[in-house]
């Protein structure tokens, strides 16, 4: 499940989105901006995104079944991934197309004060969005930079609504500076220079967001931290001779998967491997309610060596003895 932050950040963007969508379509047909309507289909695009990401939480958050054994939560970054596309084909193709035509075919802009009046109502919305959105991503940025925080960020709405809001606000200040520059110049190409920026734009903000959507739909690691707290967990726990190594999977913002490789002393039976597993499960899963899933393969420091190689040094492999000493 989304954190409560984030649920709400998505429900304040697509409130506003569907509000300012409307008033922006309504100034385009008015005025004949090509900016406008450009922004009109941004607000749209982000509408049908927010619902999007809506439809990705809560399928992610259906329990596992025979099918799926490993649950549903990976569902949430491929409409994560389908919104980015989304962004670039319809948001940043159409614009592009409207500032290609206005550029070819000029036309003068009638009545600039109403589209004053919605660019300035939609600056309002759009910044109470971005303020929500800002705020409950916020909450998961701890020490990090921002950039730092969306490239670390395992919960694609907190950093979607943010990108999307702040790519709005851009467009808003492009799309009035295009108007204002066309009505001094009394040159509409001007509005179809600011339909093109607006393109830029949103082009830019969708391949971030498409790379960062792809990174997790493929399957990144666990905070490092979290590892080591697991390996340190695995190698005091009774009858493990040495915490060979720990790998981690995320499969959706609060849903990790955890694969450890232990050695257990020789004295110990089946049984007491068994009950010593099911003891480490639910050590790591009441102090790291996150992790999902964990899954033991017992075998010996050289077997694990010889068969992992050098993969048991990458950072998400941790050594019993480097968390001992601190390495």
């Amino acid at each position: 499940m989304a954190k409560s932050g984030t649920l709400k950040a998505v429900w304040a963007a697509l409130a506003g989105n569907v509000l300012v969508a409307a008033a922006k379509f309504i100034a385009a047909a008015v005025t004949g901006s090509a900016a406008m309507l450009s922004e009109a289909v941004h607000s749209l695009v982000d509408t049908i995104n927010e619902l999007l990401l809506l439809y990705g939480i809560a399928r992610s958050s259906r329990p596992a079944d025979r099918q799926h054994p490993l649950g549903y939560a990976r569902e949430l970054y491929f409409w994560s991934f389908v919104v980015a596309l989304l962004i670039f084909t319809v948001g940043a193709g159409v614009s592009a197309y409207q500032g290609i035509q206005r550029l070819q075919h000029p036309q003068p802009i009638e009545r600039p004060l109403v589209i004053y009046l919605v660019l300035a109502a939609s600056l309002v919305f759009e910044g109470a969005s971005w303020f929500i959105g800002a705020r409950a991503f916020r909450q998961s940025k701890r020490h990090l930079s921002w950039w730092e925080a969306f490239r670390q960020s395992k919960d694609p709405p907190a950093f979607i609504v943010v990108f999307e809001d702040s790519a709005a606000l851009l467009g808003i200040l492009v799309a009035g500076a295009g108007t204002t520059a066309a009505i001094l110049t009394a040159d509409s190409r001007w509005d179809g220079l600011a339909s093109l920026l607006i393109a830029a734009i949103l082009a830019g903000v969708a391949a971030l967001l498409a790379q960062e959507s792809k990174a997790l739909l493929i399957g990144e690691r666990a905070d490092p931290t979290l590892s080591d707290a697991i390996i340190r967990i695995a190698a005091h726990m009774p009858g493990v001779c040495n915490a060979n190594s720990v790998a981690t999977v995320h499969l959706g913002p609060n849903s990790i998967v955890v694969y450890l490789s232990l050695d257990f002393f020789d004295y110990m039976r089946a049984p007491d491997i068994e009950g010593a597993v099911v003891d480490l499960e639910k050590q790591i899963r009441g102090t790291h309610p996150e992790v999902s899933a964990v899954f033991v393969k017992p075998q010996s420091v050289q077997v694990a060596r010889a068969s992992q190689g050098e993969t048991l040094m990458s950072p998400d492999y941790v050594l019993r003895e480097d968390v001992l000493t601190g390495g």
